[in-house]
């Protein structure tokens, strides 16, 4: 199994670096987890746009799902171009103006996930639980022949994730503000909660997203590891993990 960061900015992207996406792929199978402001573009660096078919959303904050509406249009065009032939599948949770938005362009799939959901798609088993954020929003497990990965997606800190993530082969883990600051009312966590997260699950790899744009990154990292150990990394566009 193997995952690409393809973005981790909270907010808004940067220039050359998107908001959150995550391309998993095993044995020619390709699945793309979020799909934030900037994802589309930089997504093509490592992948053509018609070999990925499904899609999961975490949640519809335009930092986790705006590019979606583009990825369908080049579903669309490249369908009538005889590019490709499968559907476009989007997975996120119950919001019935989004499946709307969704299914009212050609060549899309839309289904539903909530906590008791369960796929499968391809090679990989998917989990998932509800977060603490303003809007709907699960966490996911990932699974693909005994390897696991887990992505909270926007949360604030609560002991059911760190149930939920246990024993991990790849956390990622938000981390959308620095040790001391509190953000239990805007549902994300800080460096020294991701770090504790880390801990608890006895994560084996742990990786930071969901960045804020001030301050030096490199304290969230200190912070983190001070807590969660040394096997904690900032995400990157563009950085690997192998299993």
């Amino acid at each position: 199994m193997k995952i690409t960061v393809i973005g981790m900015w909270g907010g808004f992207p940067k220039k050359g670096e998107p908001c959150s996406g995550y391309l998993i792929q095993h044995e020619g199978f390709s699945l793309l987890v979020d799909c934030g402001s900037g994802v589309l573009m930089k997504l093509q660096e490592f992948i053509n746009l018609n070999e990925i078919h499904h899609v999961v959303l975490s949640h519809y904050h335009y930092d986790h799902s705006s590019d979606v509406g583009a990825y369908q249009f080049s579903r669309l065009v490249n369908t009538k171009l005889g590019k490709v032939d499968h559907p476009l599948c989007i997975y996120g949770p119950e919001n019935p103006v989004k499946k709307d938005e969704f299914t009212s362009i050609p060549y899309t799939q839309f289904q539903r996930i909530d906590q008791d959901t369960e796929l499968t798609i391809g090679p990989f088993q998917l989990n998932f639980l509800k977060s603490i954020h303003p809007v709907e929003t699960y966490a996911m497990k990932i699974t693909c022949k005994n390897q696991t990965i887990v992505y909270t997606a926007d949360t604030s800190y609560f002991e059911e994730l760190a149930v939920f993530s246990k024993g991990a082969d790849l956390l990622i883990a938000e981390c959308s503000l620095y040790e001391g600051m509190d953000g239990k009312s805007f549902g994300h966590m800080n460096a020294r909660e991701a770090g504790l997260l880390a801990a608890k699950a006895e994560a084996k790899q742990t990786i930071l997203t969901h960045l804020p744009h001030y301050g030096n990154l490199q304290e969230l990292l200190q912070s983190a590891q001070e807590v969660g150990g040394m096997a904690i990394d900032l995400a990157k566009p563009g950085m690997t993990v192998k299993f």
